[in-house]
């Protein structure tokens, strides 16, 4: 899946016109082998996930484990951000709860 929207669904509103369904994220418990970094420069969130992942698309997987809400995708220098590394589980999360 190479967009976290590419199976979301479209609905209708009060004024018949098209919206995105909303998204939901599944839960991202701690795992063993999860990796820590603490942010030493002004990052983005995109560059850390296609670092760790490949794929900048996968933002999303390092906000909520973290915490981080909606708005900008730069990390405060000195946040410790913790990556998962079983993405494989949670894209099947994902694709379940967003059918």
């Amino acid at each position: 899946m190479n967009s976290r929207y590419q199976n979301t669904q479209t609905k209708l509103d009060d004024r018949g016109k098209r919206v995105k369904a909303p998204v939901i994220y599944p839960p991202i418990p701690k795992q063993p082998d999860d990796i820590y970094l603490r942010v030493s420069t002004s990052e983005r969130l995109d560059f850390i996930a296609y670092k760790y992942y490949g794929n900048s698309n996968y933002y999303w997987i390092i906000a909520e484990a973290n915490g981080i809400g909606k708005g900008s995708m730069q990390v405060p220098v000195g946040m410790q951000l913790r990556i998962p590394t079983n993405i494989t589980k949670i894209m099947s999360d994902y694709e379940s709860l967003n059918k």
